[in-house]
């Protein structure tokens, strides 16, 4: 398995620092505002990485980030609760907003699944401490320093500052503004820990009231969990500069290996636009689900994009994914209904089963770099081939489809699609059966129009009913 690591700049053969662990850090969100479809794609990825990681056989640790401390948080605060006292309101606020990313992520089927997987969800509130000692260590090596109430790092003391932004420390100065307030040596200097401004939440220290600086908390937290070197830290293409870059300074001043992998996916746009409030075109994953409530559109709208190539959103390309989305859940009932219970051992032993290819290809297209687009149209094109077997007179057609139908649930599982799982609803599939039972009954005594009404009624909890020659097929509405 290759991976393309932003730190070397090329795809390097990937083997984990212990045999058989992987140690995953990724910088999860700042919990100020509602969470969209641009959130949604950097958790979708890492969480794809991650479940791929696993049925590649390997046990993950996973962390995921949370800042609940932070100049954006306060200012929605101040926003929101005009008049209340401004730690509570922060706390306000981070729990809100923490609370709708959760929410957002388990509509999307978004989290730990299965053994092997751990994940863990640091708050840079609940660092604080360890902040303050990893800081007072910078200090003691002489790589950060003490200026007023405010400690910032001095980024002459890192060495190779700039690798992984691939940028000149000259280059980098250019349009760094200062603040009036700030006191550092060199404009590339940043921040670890910072004053306390009146109201604003802060802890003592020994520089005086404060709080701790953005990058600081990532550096802490990934070390603290999983330890001074790891394996992978993702994030998003801007968070390269200055954060990423920033974390390395940190951590390699106190003397750590830190991350080997950088993992950083590419931005979403709007019909071509940043998305943002300002110009109407802020979509949340609530809006998405509003419309499409079944998740599996929007995560086939991610796939078909490489986690590290931007990606353009528009309601028309959710609309002919949905069309697509159709036809594989027809299959998947077809598949389910009618093969799930045949013999493989012919196709498995002999292992010349004509699907066995394309398990084979995706696997080849996920070892290379995670490439979601090439395993996607893998698992399309085997769509394609099972619905031609549907109607071939094929030897040992039903063993070959049930040899499908598991392949594709290993493919479905990796990418944390559904639509081959278990589906549940206010109307069971025990209940759908019982009721296409008595529809058919109802047929056969010539009573269409209560049959018609069953058809109706289940058509109105989703349920859409295919009639052929031989059968009833169902299935549920997207």
């Amino acid at each position: 398995m290759k991976i393309y690591n932003s730190l070397t700049r090329k795809k390097e053969s990937f083997e984990p620092i212990k045999k058989g662990r992987v140690g995953m850090y990724v910088c999860g969100p700042t919990v100020y505002d509602e969470p969209h479809i641009g959130h949604a794609r950097s958790a979708y990825i890492f969480d794809v990485i991650r479940s791929y990681l696993k049925h590649k056989g390997y046990k993950v640790k996973f962390v995921r980030n949370v800042t609940d401390v932070d100049d954006k948080i306060i200012n929605k605060a101040k926003e929101e609760f005009k008049g209340e006292s401004l730690n509570s309101a922060v706390k306000k606020i981070a729990t809100k907003y923490l609370s709708a990313y959760h929410q957002a992520l388990d509509q999307l089927g978004i989290s730990a699944r299965g053994p092997g997987i751990i994940e863990i969800e640091p708050k840079a509130s609940e660092y604080i401490d360890k902040m303050k000692e990893f800081i007072k260590i910078l200090i003691e090596k002489k790589v950060a320093y003490q200026s007023g109430g405010d400690v910032y790092f001095d980024i002459t003391q890192a060495k190779n500052y700039g690798k992984l932004s691939n940028q000149s420390i000259d280059a980098m100065r250019i349009g760094v503004r200062v603040s009036p307030t700030e006191n550092k040596r060199n404009p590339l200097d940043f921040a670890l820990w910072k004053s306390a401004k009146e109201d604003e939440p802060s802890w003592d220290s020994d520089w005086g009231k404060g709080r701790p600086g953005w990058h600081i908390e990532c550096s802490v937290m990934s070390m603290d969990v999983l330890g001074n070197e790891f394996d992978i830290h993702g994030g998003g293409l801007d968070l390269i500069f200055p954060h990423h870059e920033n974390e390395i300074a940190q951590a390699e001043g106190a003397g750590k290996k830190f991350a080997r992998f950088w993992i950083h996916h590419g931005l979403l746009t709007i019909n071509g636009q940043k998305m943002a409030k300002s110009l109407g075109n802020f979509i949340t994953i609530k809006d998405v689900l509003n419309r499409y409530p079944v998740a599996d559109i929007l995560k086939i709208f991610y796939l078909q994009a490489h986690y590290s190539s931007p990606i353009d959103f528009s309601w028309q390309k959710l609309e002919e994914i949905k069309k697509g989305y159709e036809t594989i859940d027809i299959l998947r009932n077809k598949l389910i209904e009618n093969y799930r219970r045949a013999d493989i051992t012919k196709v498995t032993k002999s292992g010349t089963g004509p699907m066995r290819q394309f398990r084979d290809r995706f696997i080849e297209r996920m070892d290379d770099n995670f490439d979601t687009p090439g395993a996607l149209a893998v698992l399309f094109e085997m769509v394609k081939r099972c619905n031609k077997t549907l109607e071939s007179d094929e030897p040992f057609k039903k063993s070959i489809l049930n040899y499908a139908l598991t392949v594709m649930k290993d493919m479905t599982e990796v990418f944390g699609l559904t639509f081959l799982k278990e589906k549940h609803s206010a109307i069971s599939d025990d209940e759908i059966e019982e009721k296409i039972k008595l529809r058919l009954e109802l047929k056969k005594q010539k009573e269409y129009k209560e049959a018609d009404k069953i058809r109706q009624n289940l058509a109105a909890d989703g349920i859409i009913l295919e009639d052929s020659e031989e059968d009833t097929l169902w299935r549920r509405k997207i």
